[in-house]
């Protein structure tokens, strides 16, 4: 079936349904619906097999070869065609985005996540800050991470600035949000019933091991803190050991996203020169520039 064209020509119920997916957490979270701008995130969308419930443009915008091909193969729903002057509102590009997807939110688990041979999982403890958050989506998807578990009240993984940082990350990289510490204790010990030797690192500037010296070729569960309070109580009593990263100068600690690309950095770093580290990686896409 062909996706039906909506025209869309003032601040309708269909423009606000849009913008409120855009703002509202909660909108979000109850359709199972968010939105994606970019030409690479829309991409990496299409490749990791997500479903697209609508796609928008504007109406009187002739599309470049890359927005007819991708609309042209569209099986979602719906194509809304806005006005220009609507599409330049609803985008967040400086040059207003030619396309927009609505994608619909995967059902996903903890135990959903796949893991390498040996896994390596990031626990992010209430990242509060969306650009954080994608960006640690976007450091554990280029450093060899199977996935990140998103744990208590945090910033949304499918907000806005978080799909945004993460470059299209997200659409490689298993997320999971985790709400209950229930659950992650279940999970943690399934793992380690099913792999000997697994580790649970946690990071705070107070560690008592430093990052070099722990052995990172084992099966890992990092763990790492919220902006602000940093590793809570609750999951650092989980943790086997707790790592530090050595700063110097007048910084007091890292940013969460740094501290973890750091660490993970490290991971890829000894399992890469042990032939007993070595692992299938998710595929074989060429190394990403970080700039």
């Amino acid at each position: 079936m062909s996706p039906r064209d909506v025209q869309v020509r003032s601040r309708s119920d269909d423009f606000q349904l849009i913008d409120t997916l855009k703002r509202n957490r909660n909108k979000r979270f109850r359709s199972r619906r968010f939105v994606v701008e970019g030409v690479r995130p829309i991409n990496l969308m299409h490749a990791g097999g997500w479903k697209v419930a609508a796609y928008v443009f504007a109406a009187d915008r002739e599309p470049s070869d890359w927005a007819r091909d991708i609309l042209s193969r569209s099986t979602a729903d719906r194509h809304y065609m806005l006005s220009p002057e609507l599409m330049a509102e609803i985008s967040d590009k400086e040059d207003t985005s030619e396309l927009l997807a609505i994608a619909e939110t995967p059902e996903r688990s903890l135990d959903s996540i796949p893991l390498g041979a040996p896994p390596l999982v990031v626990v992010a403890d209430r990242p509060a800050n969306p650009g954080n958050l994608g960006t640690l989506i976007r450091s554990c998807d280029a450093l060899g991470a199977d996935g990140l578990a998103v744990f208590g009240h945090a910033a949304d993984i499918y907000d806005p600035r978080t799909v945004r940082a993460s470059t299209g990350s997200l659409f490689r990289l298993p997320t999971v949000a985790v709400e209950s510490p229930g659950t992650l204790q279940r999970w943690l010990n399934g793992l380690r019933d099913r792999h000997s030797g697994l580790q649970v690192f946690g990071s705070s500037a107070a560690g008592t091991s430093r990052v070099a010296n722990c052995n990172w070729t084992t099966p890992i569960v990092l763990m790492v803190g919220s902006e602000r309070a940093g590793l809570s109580r609750s999951l650092s009593e989980l943790c086997d050991s707790i790592v530090a990263i050595p700063i110097t100068g007048s910084a007091s600690s890292l940013n969460v996203a740094s501290a973890a690309s750091i660490l993970l950095y490290e991971a890829s770093r000894q399992r890469s020169s042990s032939a007993a580290g070595a692992r299938p990686r998710r595929d074989e896409a060429p190394s990403q520039n970080f700039s």
